[in-house]
């Protein structure tokens, strides 16, 4: 966005440039982005009704910017925290599926497993150096962080020094692990 001076020299705010021209928005238009916003649209939302309804074509910091111009807080779309996942055998159709429960949590809360089983929790914001991280809690209660680094290799960090999760429950992290990440598209 390109900043649209007066003739005295000063930024005009709702001015914008676009397409080799300057232009200003109309009362309506702004209402238009306002009440877009307040209905959770996103910049990349508003980007595209703005092209379609109004003919203007902006660039995604464009609209970022003509955003805080206009002093328009977005809102964030209500979306579910967690989601639950259990493997049962029963449902699974798999005899070698142990009984374990799974969520999909952001990294502040720690999973808790349900019925002595494993529980896997994935990071909304990933480690560094790594593709995806989150957290396990084994069927005995210990948690531990985990990560897979951009080889593809599992790197799991015990809360507690020296502690070596059961056999068992390796298979169950590997499984709940996998089938959380197929849920989320990986």
């Amino acid at each position: 966005m390109c900043a649209v001076l007066d003739s005295m020299g000063r930024i005009c705010k709702d001015a914008i440039y676009a397409g080799g021209q300057d232009m200003e928005l109309i009362e309506n238009q702004k209402q238009a982005i306002r009440q877009w916003a307040q209905d959770g649209c996103g910049l990349s939302e508003i980007q595209k009704k703005m092209s379609a309804e109004f003919g203007i074509s902006l660039t995604f910091m464009d609209v970022r910017l003509l955003v805080l111009d206009l002093g328009i807080k977005l809102q964030e779309k209500s979306k579910a925290a967690s989601v639950s996942l259990s493997a049962n055998p029963a449902a699974s159709g798999r005899a070698d599926a142990a009984p374990a429960s799974s969520s999909l949590k952001d990294a502040s809360a720690t999973p808790k497993p349900e019925g002595g089983g494993v529980s896997v929790g994935i990071d909304r914001v990933t480690a560094p150096g790594s593709v995806v991280s989150g957290t396990v809690t084994f069927s005995d209660g210990i948690s531990a962080t985990w990560f897979l680094d951009q080889m593809g290799r599992l790197a799991l960090n015990p809360g507690k020094p020296g502690y070596n999760p059961s056999q068992h429950d390796v298979q169950s992290f590997q499984r709940e692990l996998r089938d959380a990440l197929a849920k989320m598209g990986y």
